[in-house]
């Protein structure tokens, strides 16, 4: 069977980095995620932290960019002015614009302002886009289908599912599947974007005895991700954003849990909870 898409990952946490001894097996960079579609066109899943060490990655290689981000709070972003790419002369990067509101803006490029950062874009040497209009119709191109929906987070977010060659990826980072306040999008309305697609990356990263405490602030318990991969019918979960406090002893246990209680459920389903260097062909 020929790989549609490679999936890697070089942020897997969530709130803030999180170095240390506690989370060395796991990674404690924030949010990215690179999908390779194969033919010299490589999707980006965010700008945390993560984004610094897959930009030393691709410094030496030609590839043309595309960076889509689920909203706009800092581990999503914070990265991106430490990309190498932007930096490189002769690239060409290209940056879906981030729904807020009824507004698209780029925060990315709106945090290097000068002060919050030293380099702005007008600075940079690569070309760097952000287009307001038909940027859809640059995935379509590359055989790419991308398609979005609104999550649950304070704030606002976006899902994303990007299928290619007959495969699917959904990206549902940030989003509380129970949440206090109004949903934006429902449990079944999620099931249903994400029916029987090949991964699922989904935010995981409470547990309930971080209840209720947390509750409401935009992130979901571990079997709640679960809950949906099993609704709807997905091939690979894989639990995304651990919390800045979870060890790798942590987060070891979830795992073990994890797949014991799917073994039960589907014995075809897997689970990963997702690690920095985690790569995945599909």
């Amino acid at each position: 069977m020929t790989t549609a898409m490679t999936l890697q990952f070089w942020g897997v946490r969530g709130s803030i980095p999180t170095p240390g001894p506690a989370t060395v097996r796991y990674g404690g960079n924030t949010a990215c995620v690179s999908i390779d579609l194969g033919h010299g066109a490589l999707l980006v899943l965010d700008a945390g932290t993560g984004i610094r060490t897959l930009g030393e990655h691709l410094a030496t290689k030609d590839t043309d960019i595309f960076v889509l981000l689920s909203h706009a709070h800092w581990d999503h972003i914070q990265g991106f002015p430490f990309f190498a790419p932007i930096y490189q002369p002769h690239r060409m990067i290209s940056i879906v614009p981030t729904p807020m509101g009824h507004t698209l803006w780029c925060p990315t490029l709106e945090q290097m302002d000068g002060m919050h950062f030293p380099v702005t874009p007008e600075d940079l040497p690569a070309q760097v886009l952000c287009p307001m209009e038909k940027w859809p119709e640059v995935f379509q191109k590359h055989g790419c289908h991308l398609s979005w929906i609104a999550t649950n987070h304070p704030g606002g977010g976006t899902g994303y599912r990007i299928e290619h060659v007959g495969r699917s990826i959904v990206y549902l980072t940030d989003n509380e599947l129970e949440p206090p306040y109004e949903k934006a999008t429902s449990f079944d309305e999620f099931a249903e974007f994400c029916r029987h697609t090949d991964v699922l990356i989904h935010d995981a990263q409470y547990l309930q005895s971080d209840m209720p405490a947390k509750h409401g602030w935009g992130h979901s318990l571990v079997p709640q991700a679960c809950q949906l991969a099993l609704a709807a019918e997905v091939k690979h979960l894989v639990l995304f954003h651990h919390d800045p406090m979870r060890t790798d002893d942590e987060l070891d246990a979830i795992q073990e849990e994890t797949r014991a209680w799917m073994h039960t459920q589907n014995r075809h389903m897997q689970c990963t909870v997702a690690y920095e260097g985690l790569v995945v062909d599909i």
